[in-house]
């Protein structure tokens, strides 16, 4: 079944403090979108890939592509406001043969292969699946803004979720076309479980983690360290 990939490039960042677009911040000696690009375009199952950029860093990503030679990118498309409006604009450019949508945010660069492979295989399956790890921390529901405990929650079952995030291709746009358009959602497979579809957790990693503040580089250059 053929895959296409979209990968996430339109947010700001504000949170990261840098002067450049997140996914240009170097890690070692490659910018943080760079590392899930290769690993995307020398996928064997991956037949495309849609980067969403925005419009402060296109040219810089489309830059950055060719002189990584990254041919499986056949396109840097602009974003949209929130994350869904960016899905969209990647949607429009998938491919007739299209059978999984893969999405992915490029400000999480550790992805490894046997996770997209076992993400495809359960969404070949089963129509959705993601990447998740178990809650391990103790988590307690606040009263807001006080910040006094209302009552301690159980881990049992909790799942954090990470991506990339794989859809049929055909189930994925009934649900973005259905829900997509309305609230605001934090990730993709939302849309999914809001049409009632199984959506199927699939074990991540720890070095998965998304770039947002200054000391998650500092943690990124670790694992990049090896």
């Amino acid at each position: 079944m053929r895959v296409s990939a979209i990968v996430l490039a339109a947010g700001r960042g504000s949170r990261l403090k840098s002067g450049l677009s997140k996914p240009l911040v170097r890690i070692k000696d490659k910018p943080i979108i760079i590392y899930s690009l290769e690993k995307l375009n020398s996928h064997p199952e991956i037949a495309e890939i849609i980067v969403v950029a925005n419009r402060n860093n296109r040219k810089a990503i489309t830059a950055l592509i060719k002189e990584y030679r990254l041919a499986k990118v056949r396109i840097v498309t602009l974003g949209g406001v929130r994350r869904q409006d960016s899905v969209s604009c990647g949607l429009r450019h998938l491919g007739k043969n299209t059978g999984l949508v893969l999405i992915h945010d490029a400000a999480r660069p550790f992805i490894e292969k046997r996770l997209i492979s076992s993400l495809i295989r359960e969404a070949a399956k089963c129509g959705a699946s993601v990447l998740g790890i178990p809650v391990k921390s103790t988590l307690k529901k606040t009263s807001g803004r006080s910040r006094l405990v209302e009552r301690t929650v159980s881990r049992k079952g909790l799942w954090e979720i990470q991506t990339p995030q794989v859809f049929r291709r055909a189930l994925f746009l009934e649900s973005f076309s259905t829900f997509g358009r309305g609230d605001e959602v934090t990730d993709d497979a939302m849309l999914v479980e809001k049409l009632g579809a199984e959506v199927k957790i699939v074990d991540g990693s720890s070095r998965n983690i998304k770039i947002t503040s200054p000391e998650d580089i500092r943690v990124a250059a670790a694992i990049a360290g090896g």
